[in-house]
């Protein structure tokens, strides 16, 4: 349960770039992304999707679509998504919050079409599959390999219970 790809564009529709880690500033966003500071709509800050979306949209298709193609932002490994919209969790050690699922759209049924799938037919596998948008809680650095993970401020204890340990990693998501 990690992050495997990290992926930013300097401007809307700009070309992607892959980088080994990325900076990212507690209700604004990635430093140096696109919609950095972007206030329009919640989960703005950061996307995510999961690399085996893509490699099962690969397989059902035949085709060869790159980690890139949905231009989330994080790529996962090992962790269902849809399962932490309304949650707050990390990546790394940064705090995140899953606001809603990033549904495909149009464009990206377009970039995903080809001879054999219609843009219709890209958007429908992927549809509640497609990633989802966080909102970013707390500053901090995110780097590829960082766990995905649900912190203890989740479940705080109460005044007598035992303390949890730090970080309580997903399991069976």
């Amino acid at each position: 349960m990690s992050i495997e790809r990290i992926f930013l564009a300097a401007r809307p529709g700009g070309a992607l770039i892959e980088v080994p880690r990325i900076r990212v500033v507690a209700g604004a966003g990635i430093e140096g992304d696109r919609y950095f500071n972007a206030k329009r709509e919640p989960g703005q800050n950061l996307t995510l999707v999961e690399a085996e979306v893509i490699e099962d949209f690969n397989s059902k298709y035949g085709t060869r679509h790159e980690l890139s193609c949905t231009r989330r932002n994080l790529v996962t490994r090992g962790v269902r998504l849809d399962t932490l919209v309304g949650k707050e969790f990390s990546a790394g050690g940064v705090r995140l919050r899953g606001v809603e699922l990033c549904e495909p759209c149009k464009g990206l049924g377009t970039a995903l079409a080809t001879d054999a799938v219609s843009r219709a037919a890209a958007v429908r596998c992927l549809a509640h599959r497609a990633g989802i948008r966080t909102d970013i809680l707390t500053s901090g650095t995110i780097a590829i390999g960082a766990k995905i993970g649900i912190a203890d401020w989740i479940d705080a204890p109460t005044k007598n219970e035992p303390s949890p340990p730090s970080t309580i990693m997903l399991t069976n998501v």
